[in-house]
């Protein structure tokens, strides 16, 4: 069993910038990979963007990559999320979710199996 807890979030003016916390507690050996999501008001949960544990890549989507950056500390047990250039569409909540199994890709929420309970950005004009 794993335990994700997002930290961090909070209200930003656009073009500010924004470090997002997931601390993972528990059976963290075991991780394969570990990822964020949003979803914002009215949509549907949408991915944004992972890093894969056992080889350290990191992927992002189209529409947040260049201003976001996916990081780790492996002695925290800490991925990390720094936004910036923030836009308002950026607004929603932030999901932490981590992968203790291999899986075809990671850019699904099918391949998560442990997620935290989210945390609000908010970004005004």
């Amino acid at each position: 069993q794993v335990q994700l807890v997002e930290s961090g979030g909070g209200l930003v003016q656009a073009g500010g910038s924004l470090r997002l916390s997931c601390a993972a507690s528990g059976r963290t050996f075991g991780t394969y990979a570990m990822a964020w999501f949003r979803q914002a008001p009215g949509k549907e949960r949408e991915f944004v963007g992972r890093f894969n544990w056992r080889t350290g890549s990191t992927y992002y989507t189209d529409d947040v990559k260049g201003r976001i950056t996916i990081s780790r500390d492996n002695a925290k047990n800490t991925m990390y999320l720094q936004m910036n250039s923030l836009k308002i569409e950026d607004t929603a909540v932030y999901y932490c979710a981590a992968a203790d199994r291999q899986y075809n890709t990671y850019n699904i929420r099918g391949a998560y199996n442990y997620w935290g309970q989210g945390i609000q950005v908010t970004v005004s004009s």
